[in-house]
């Protein structure tokens, strides 16, 4: 009775463990969505309020339903697209077409080009800044940010980085932290004088791309490919407080807010997933297999779910990941 009683004992401490564990199971594919055309492609973006992905697919945007994941439009001649912002008071969204040093300027309801605005060389990521209702697009090649007014589609200013930029975000209280990617470096630009305050070094980080941000603790999270590092800075000051491995070519990065999670989207074939114990402290919870060259990354802040381009044997793919 006793070997019965212990048996059974241990039986009950395996299945409420595994009741325990499978009640936060890891980030894994729920879906993948085809997309007709080619198999290249770079940054996605989820509009929150508007609810839709917008994926970059070479030559053209696809347009997908963020609740219901399906199909519903695409924006066409975005030659070279790299990245997507929207401005939903101003009823317009803005992708950048690095091939034409340009940015595409289409309606929000219809999802048709309105304009183009010329801007600098190689536009490639794209950010609104709520605070200025300002869209800031990083120039790659010309080492500057171009700044537009959404209202009337007009370029208000030029930011000199000196640096080739990468990935950007806004603090929503006028700050724009910019990361130059050869140099290393993380810019702070007062985004209402369009001056740049700040130059705040990676090191040992190197081959700076991706970059997310958490208003609530002020922590600026860079990707840096030099390294395989994710430094972790104070975006009041600059200072690095924490640095993480992650993994190889790294290219895309968010915060979940709710559940407290920082992502680095890695060309290798993997996410890195961190939780923030802390402003200061960070533990790996995860790393998620995604496909190899899936560098890219979009967090959808409403379902948690992470949607990640994909080249499946020749089929460009949305991969959906939620827990």
């Amino acid at each position: 009775m006793k070997r019965t009683l212990c048996v059974l004992s241990v039986l009950a401490a395996f299945f409420t463990h595994a009741s325990v564990a499978g009640a936060e199971p890891g980030y894994h594919i729920i879906k993948k969505v085809p997309l007709q055309g080619g198999t290249s492609w770079d940054y996605v973006y989820v509009d929150p309020d508007g609810r839709r992905v917008y994926v970059s697919h070479g030559t053209q945007v696809e347009v997908l339903n963020a609740d219901t994941l399906e199909y519903v439009a695409t924006i066409p001649d975005t030659p070279g697209v790299h990245g997507i912002a929207v401005a939903p008071e101003f009823g317009r969204g803005f992708i950048t077409a690095g091939k034409s040093d340009s940015v595409v300027i289409f309606d929000l309801k219809t999802l048709k080009p309105i304009s183009t605005v010329k801007v600098g060389k190689k536009p490639d990521a794209i950010i609104y800044d709520r605070a200025t209702k300002h869209i800031f697009a990083m120039n790659g090649d010309s080492d500057s940010a171009s700044v537009i007014d959404p209202a009337d589609g007009k370029v208000v200013g030029t930011v000199d980085l000196g640096g080739g930029p990468e990935f950007a975000v806004a603090d929503g209280k006028g700050n724009v932290y910019i990361n130059l990617e050869e140099k290393a470096e993380t810019v702070h630009i007062d985004a209402n004088s369009l001056k740049v305050l700040d130059h705040w070094s990676l090191a040992p980080g190197k081959t700076a791309t991706a970059l997310a941000f958490d208003p609530e603790t002020r922590r600026l999270f860079a990707g840096c490919r030099g390294g395989q590092l994710m430094v972790v800075l104070d975006a009041d000051n600059g200072k690095s407080v924490v640095t993480a491995p992650i993994g190889e070519r790294v290219d895309a990065a968010a915060f979940d807010p709710a559940d407290k999670l920082v992502f680095m989207s890695n060309g290798g074939g993997n996410i890195s997933v961190y939780r923030q114990e802390g402003s200061d402290k960070y533990s790996l919870v995860e790393t998620v297999a995604t496909n190899p060259g899936s560098k890219t990354m979009a967090l959808d802040a409403k379902t948690h779910n992470l949607l990640v381009p994909a080249n499946l044997n020749g089929q460009f793919t949305v991969l959906v990941f939620g827990r």
